[in-house]
């Protein structure tokens, strides 16, 4: 098979698919004829030839897909004027928590935010698929440990937790509410719209998301940072493998 019929080929799958496709998928193509190597410089022209349409091939975690460009969303949003669920600030700042300080345990998400995480709000995230419970700390009551999945990463976009948006400012939990792109993220979930994840304890002082405007509302700001968060010594086991399922 030559160059041009291989990339047809590429072209053809990757459109038709409904799910990333990986580079093991792809070379199930040709029956293992083609090296990763050559899909790779393969995928990398196929990248060239859609640059100008408003179409691109991405490489997100999961593998390589066609979407549509981020400056079209607003066109395309015309043809499903439904809107995308909602997150409550308490949410998207556990979320962010998560994605930040990765693993970390229920308890390093209530020092760093300084109220107590409604237990249903880490459910409705595992529920999503955005993130899971890997492991347990070793330290008394054996706390699960949660960290984002390979779901969180393809709908965000990105092949790899490097990719996420660098922290800066004194506030670093601000920070990462305003660089993640968390408007992707609800878009990118295949799970219909339901009712706006429960917030933490009234003590925490949070609202729901403003109906009138479609923007979060104000909260109060956290005494502490996601800088404060503990995080796990490299030089000690950091969890033990879940064999309670």
């Amino acid at each position: 098979m030559n160059t041009s019929d291989a990339r047809r080929v590429l072209e053809t799958a990757l459109i038709c698919a409904q799910q990333p496709l990986s580079l093991r998928d792809l070379g199930v193509l040709f029956d293992g004829e083609l090296s990763p190597d050559t899909l790779k410089s393969l995928l990398a022209d196929l990248q060239l030839e859609w640059t100008q349409r408003g179409v691109e091939l991405v490489q997100v975690s999961s593998g390589w897909r066609f979407q549509s460009r981020p400056e079209l969303r607003p066109y395309l949003d015309r043809l499903h004027p439904e809107k995308p669920p909602r997150y409550t600030r308490a949410t998207l700042e556990t979320l962010a928590i998560i994605a930040y300080r990765q693993p970390v345990t229920r308890g390093d998400m209530e020092d760093i935010r300084g109220v107590t995480i409604n237990s249903l709000l880490l459910k409705q995230l595992e529920d999503r698929g955005w993130v899971e419970v890997i492991g347990h700390r070793e330290t008394v009551g054996r706390p699960a440990l949660f960290a984002t999945t390979r779901q969180f990463l393809d709908d965000l976009g990105l092949s790899s937790l490097d990719q996420l948006p660098p922290l800066d400012g004194t506030d670093v939990q601000e920070s990462a509410l305003d660089r993640l792109d968390f408007e992707a993220l609800s878009a990118g979930s295949d799970a219909e719209a339901e009712e706006p994840m429960l917030a933490d304890s009234p003590a925490a002082g949070l609202e729901l998301v403003d109906a009138s405007t479609g923007t979060l509302a104000d909260a109060p700001p956290t005494p502490a940072s996601l800088e404060d968060a503990p995080t796990l010594d490299s030089h000690e086991p950091a969890a033990t493998p879940d064999r309670s399922a």
